[in-house]
């Protein structure tokens, strides 16, 4: 009888050593950062349709 007793302890001892002092690992997580751009609109500068092309090539 003492030696069923002496297993049962063992067991027990084996079954909580194994369910305790476990160690966790943190998981790193990495953040990305979304940068949304907006798209540069270039405005044409106003004309002046009223003005007379001038001709910087002819000779005065």
């Amino acid at each position: 009888m003492k030696k069923v007793f002496a297993i049962f302890a063992i067991a027990g001892l084996i079954a909580t050593a194994s369910c305790g002092n476990k160690t966790t690992e943190e998981t790193v997580v990495e953040e990305t950062v979304v940068v949304e751009e907006t798209p540069v609109v270039e405005e044409a500068p106003a004309v002046d349709t009223a003005a007379v092309a001038a001709d910087t090539t002819a000779v005065q």
